[in-house]
């Protein structure tokens, strides 16, 4: 069986996604391009948009595709207390009708009850899961930590593995992936080349094979969201390009 592929918004960048007219403008794109779903982005809402998510959550469902919801926050936050916007961020997702809400790690601190963690999700239809992010945070030290504490007890639903954002902070996307490959249950397939500025994220016929080694190494039954730049004249295309390659069509 073919793996979904799903299509994160941010992909288009933000500057197309506004001259194009929003998030929901893209979702005709992406369903024409035969993606399985949709990954849609908090930081990307201005306040009307965001005030509107059962409308855009039609528009999913009308596009028949799947949703996942992003939030830019951490689970911890910096003192190492469960981020306290939690539940109203379960209820945006559920709004979207989100099969799956996502946040960065923060800062987890070892030794934590997840207990409270497992009682807080309890009943709530919308999945968390976990990304390594592009900070000391999202180390694979600290997720190793965190997936071996509370991922054993299936807290959540497991970890979103961001191939590219091990470059940013300096760890090996591959031993990243040995380690953490029992925890995945959704891939951010992300290929990045170094500038003198640092990492830049890069369309994967632009890049080296590490992407394609490292999601060697992870599960093949779970989600892969295209999370790395679609751009050119001709959206639909480019991104079936791209969609048909991660299914190996």
């Amino acid at each position: 069986m073919k793996p979904e592929v799903i299509v994160v918004t941010a992909a288009y960048g933000h500057d197309r996604i506004n001259a194009l007219g929003g998030q929901r403008a893209v979702l005709p794109i992406i369903a024409a391009a035969g993606a399985d779903g949709v990954e849609i982005r908090r930081e990307l809402f201005n306040d009307a948009e965001l005030n509107a998510l059962s409308g855009l959550g039609q528009a999913i469902a009308d596009a028949q595709l799947a949703a996942s919801y992003s939030v830019p926050e951490a689970l911890f936050t910096a003192e190492g207390e469960l981020n306290p916007h939690l539940e109203r961020h379960f209820a945006e997702a559920g709004q979207l009708n989100a099969q799956r809400l996502k946040y960065s790690l923060g800062n987890y601190p070892r030794g934590f009850d997840c207990s409270q963690l497992q009682a807080m999700l309890a009943g709530q239809k919308v999945r968390l899961v976990v990304e390594n992010d592009q900070t000391e945070c999202g180390k694979l030290a600290a997720l190793d930590s965190y997936f071996h504490d509370c991922g054993e007890a299936r807290i959540g639903d497991g970890m979103t593995f961001d191939m590219g954002n091990w470059l940013w902070v300096g760890d090996n996307p591959l031993e990243a992936a040995k380690r953490l490959a029992p925890f995945v249950s959704y891939i951010h397939v992300k290929a990045a080349r170094p500038t003198q500025t640092g990492w830049r994220a890069v369309a994967l016929d632009d890049a080296d094979n590490l992407w394609r080694e490292t999601l060697a190494l992870l599960p093949d039954d779970v989600p892969r969201g295209i999370e790395f730049p679609l751009e050119g004249e001709d959206l639909v295309a480019v991104t079936r390009h791209y969609i048909e390659l991660l299914r190996g069509e």
